[in-house]
């Protein structure tokens, strides 16, 4: 698996869905549970980041479309 560093968010949030829909199915040993929240976190986490590093770029750029 690519480090969730180098992933984009829309890859990063399908991966986060897969790992929501293996814990809700009920069928992991606990272990693997626990591995899969981890790196739901790791995920989720990213995601956050980049949201907000984009949220942070809209609110740079200028009426005339430049980065301020």
């Amino acid at each position: 698996m690519e480090s969730i560093e180098n992933l984009s968010y829309e890859v990063a949030y399908q991966q986060l869905e897969l790992i929501i829909e293996q814990l809700e199915s009920g069928e992991l040993s606990l272990e693997k549970s626990v591995e899969l929240y981890e790196q739901g976190q790791l995920l989720s986490a990213h995601c956050q980041t980049l949201l907000e590093n984009a949220e942070l770029t809209i609110k740079q750029v200028d009426d005339a479309g430049e980065i301020r």
